[in-house]
């Protein structure tokens, strides 16, 4: 597959290339990347954010979570809320920082680094870019960090374990060849990745049926990363019959 065309402020970095950016409260432009800004939510990211919150996953999605579907989306999009404060600031920032900083999104944790995955049949690659912005002052600092070790630095590895098992449903072969999905199997995305409590509760009720013929009391026990992993999967063969 092609690999996307970047936009002028962003370029290619090799796993090993090293690269100089730190950000801290001392930062003059410390909390500026929160505002004016559109955060797309991973199915992992909203997992993390009902964690930190405390929030049950339907809660959170009412409260704090924007879902949005263009005409030239296969998939609907989720995007955090913005508070109207003229600054479109994010709902968690505060004067003193993020609020939900030990659960912050991924497009928070690994900038001003960026990871892309390109799945070709069973294969997954990825490739790293680096994200420049006028306001952000943190590449004149000193620190130096290549993208594994920011990797490592900024606890990336589970995010990046969901994002590579999310890629074979979003860049499923069938997706490439123009599939188009209804209302309904659209819900069930919705629901499968995002709603976790309602996918675990309409599968142990029965409204939903499991895979494998697995036993869904089972499910009572478990997290909600394990959860998720089930969820890609269950999407995967009820959308693809995989």
């Amino acid at each position: 597959m092609d690999q996307p065309q970047l936009p002028q402020n962003v370029h290619r970095i090799e796993p090993d290339s090293p690269f100089t950016f730190d950000c801290s409260p001392d930062s003059r432009c410390f909390t500026r990347c929160c505002r004016q800004l559109e955060l797309a939510l991973g199915p992992y990211d909203v997992l993390r954010l009902c964690r930190a919150t405390g929030l049950g996953s339907a809660e959170l999605l009412d409260r704090y979570v924007i879902i949005e579907k263009l005409e030239s989306d296969v998939f609907p999009r989720l995007y955090l809320t913005m508070v109207d404060d003229g600054q479109a600031s994010c709902v968690f920032v505060t004067p003193s920082g993020c609020s939900v900083y030990r659960d912050r999104p991924g497009a928070c944790r690994t900038y001003p680094m960026g990871r892309a995955v390109i799945r070709e049949g069973e294969t997954l690659s990825d490739f790293f870019v680096l994200l420049k912005e006028t306001h952000c002052l943190g590449f004149s600092c000193k620190r130096s960090h290549t993208p594994r070790s920011y990797t490592d630095d900024q606890h990336l590895t589970p995010y990046n374990r969901f994002n590579d098992a999310l890629a074979a449903l979003i860049q499923h072969e069938q997706i490439r060849d123009g599939r188009v999905f209804t209302t309904e199997q659209l819900d069930l995305f919705i629901l499968a990745l995002y709603n976790l409590d309602s996918f675990k509760a309409q599968l142990i009720s029965g409204t939903l049926s499991p895979i494998h013929g697995d036993d869904v009391q089972d499910l009572s026990t478990w997290d909600r990363e394990r959860l998720l992993l089930y969820g890609i999967d269950w999407l995967q063969k009820s959308l693809f019959n995989d």
